[in-house]
């Protein structure tokens, strides 16, 4: 196969694009940067199957050849980058999923959206299941992101009921794993970069909002699963692990696993945090027989090496910033 990956070189995107090369495919990775890391898949451009584009998919673009598949993995995904960046989050959503979409049509193509566990917004109902509509504010914080995907999924309905276009649905819960950014501003890399610094860990609220969180290599059998299933037309999977925990005790648990001696404090809860957070995967089961084989446990203590190793290259880095200031201080 043939596949095209947009966010390709972000956290989930990059790991997506090393299992469709273990697979056989041609690899076509387009991504803006302005989330995603070149570094992320770095080891992969010496592959004579695989390519990077660099490219902002909320400009149109064209890609000469045939493609089987059209991933459309590209948005800000993090709250503290959906509100950085509010505009080019919708535009993404909108403008991105209207160029992959017209692509995908123009090739025969299946087309996947990663979607995601906010277009739930604050459930009323738990655990959530594909069938649920959400309770989302429109005009919220948290709106850019949660009305960008919602708009995405109203998007690809359309083209597949007008046009046919084969799709499918990932919505993703709570994925965690190597290539997170250390300042993603999610709660799991929050706390593991806190906890690996002897800081105070932050929980916000009184932490007893919960999530499930998923293993990025879990995740991505999932995804690849979905992609591949034979069924024609419409598919909306939710993808996540539905093993609830408060914030609270997974802070307990990262501060057990590193061995930090930090201590926990309690932040204001941000406006619209969602209270509840977990999948129901009974659809998962039935049409892909998928479900999350790595524990909690055990995925952070797989998570843990790479937070060691990309906590002592930035401050390898700053040290380095900060000596070089120092020194043009003293040319000065």
């Amino acid at each position: 196969m043939r596949t095209l990956v947009t966010g390709g070189a972000g956290f989930v995107g990059s790991h997506l694009c090393e299992r469709l090369l273990a697979e056989g495919h041609e690899v076509i990775c387009i991504d803006s940067l302005i989330t995603g890391r070149r570094e992320n898949v770095a080891h992969l451009e010496s592959q004579r199957q695989f390519t990077f584009i660099l490219h902002d998919v909320t400009e149109p673009f064209f890609v000469a050849g045939p493609l089987d598949a059209v991933l459309h993995f590209a948005s800000p995904a993090s709250p503290k980058d959906y509100l950085e960046h509010p505009i080019h989050t919708l535009k993404v959503g909108g403008l991105g999923t209207y160029h992959t979409l017209g692509l995908a049509k123009a090739k025969g193509a299946v087309f996947m959206l990663a979607s995601t566990s906010e277009v739930y917004g604050d459930p009323e109902v738990n655990p959530q299941p594909e069938t649920y509509w959400g309770h989302v504010n429109p005009v919220g914080p948290r709106s850019v992101y949660d009305e960008a995907k919602r708009y995405a999924e109203a998007m690809t309905i359309a083209y597949h009921r007008a046009h046919g276009v084969p799709v499918r649905f990932p919505r993703i819960f709570n994925t965690y794993g190597p290539r997170m950014r250390l300042n993603d501003g999610r709660a799991l890399p929050n706390m593991m970069s806190q906890a690996l610094r002897e800081e105070p860990v932050t929980v916000y609220g009184d932490g007893s909002q919960t999530r499930s969180f998923c293993y990025v290599s879990d995740l991505v059998e999932g995804i690849y699963r979905l992609l591949l299933n034979s069924a024609a037309g419409l598919l909306i999977v939710n993808l996540g692990n539905p093993e609830e925990v408060t914030l609270a005790q997974m802070a307990r648990e990262i501060l057990e696993v590193t061995g930090s001696r930090s201590e926990i404090v309690f932040q204001p809860l941000p406006e619209d945090d969602p209270r509840k957070r977990c999948p129901d995967i009974t659809r998962a089961k039935q049409i892909l027989g998928w479900q999350p084989q790595i524990s909690r446990l055990e995925g952070l203590n797989k998570t843990l090496p790479y937070f060691r190793e990309a906590l002592g290259e930035k401050e390898s880095g700053d040290r380095r910033q900060e000596s070089e200031k120092e020194t043009m201080n003293d040319e000065r």
